[in-house]
Order: structure tokens, then sequence, then C-alpha cells
């Protein structure tokens, strides 16, 4: 996955400090919506340097597709999945409605926890791995 960031300091020879702005799913084309009230926010990360460039430049990075995929798999279906298998084996095993729906409710909250631990584990890690590749 390709994005556009801007070289914000460098840390040594080989690795520099990038702001990557944030997207969603609105684009943020406030002239046109103005629905939501939110600028657009910007994320900092580290970045592989072998272009050499320097602080406030545009810069064109790349990040794993791949890793970036299996991210969003964990973060957006672990909780909708642990909420229909906590639902599917109440049904099962239970007539209460009430149990089956809070039973639900637990496993879909217990995938937001999961989903939010792994993003700690993965930010203690050095979260995505980004390499600018030229100037933009």
């Amino acid at each position: 996955m390709t994005q556009i960031a801007t070289v914000e300091r460098i840390i040594d020879r080989n690795r520099a400090v990038i702001s990557v702005p944030r997207k969603s799913a609105c684009g943020h084309d406030c002239e046109e919506c103005a629905g939501c009230g939110i600028s657009g926010s910007a994320v900092e990360a580290v970045a592989e340097n072998p272009i050499g460039a320097k602080p406030g430049q545009k810069v064109v990075v790349e990040s794993s597709t791949k890793k970036m995929l299996g991210i969003v798999t964990l973060v957006y279906t672990t909780p909708v999945v642990l909420f229909l298998l906590g639902y599917l084996i109440m049904v099962a095993l239970s007539a209460s409605v009430a149990i089956q729906y809070t039973i639900a409710i637990a496993g879909f909250t217990l995938g937001i926890v999961i989903a939010i631990l792994y993003d700690r584990r993965l930010r203690a890690q050095g979260g995505l791995t980004f390499t600018i590749v030229r100037l933009f």
C-alpha cells in the first residue's frame, strides 16, 4: 500500500519519522459534506529512509499490504465472530433470550479487548513498517 507522507525528522542515517495523514471512509471532502466536523489527523511513524529524504519533504511511502489486511481482518472480524459464536452456542444451550444476548455481548466485548491488546502489542513491536520509496 502506498501513501503520501511528510518527513518530520531524521532519526539516523537509514530511518526517519514521517507524518502520514489518516484516511477515512468519507475521504474528508468537507466542502461537499461538512457533516462530521472532523479535520484530517495525522499519524507519526518510523520509516526506512534509503533515499535520504530530508525533514519537510513530501515523500511516497510503502507498507506491507498483506500485514495491513491481516490487521484490518483481526480488528473488524474478531468482535463480530465472537458475538455470533457466543450467541449461537447459547442458543443451543439455553432457552433464555436474555442469557443468549448477554453472552453474545460479552463475546463482542472480548473481541474488542483482543483487538486493543493486539494493537498495543503491535505498537510496542514497531507497528507497521514503512519504506520511503521516492520524493513526491
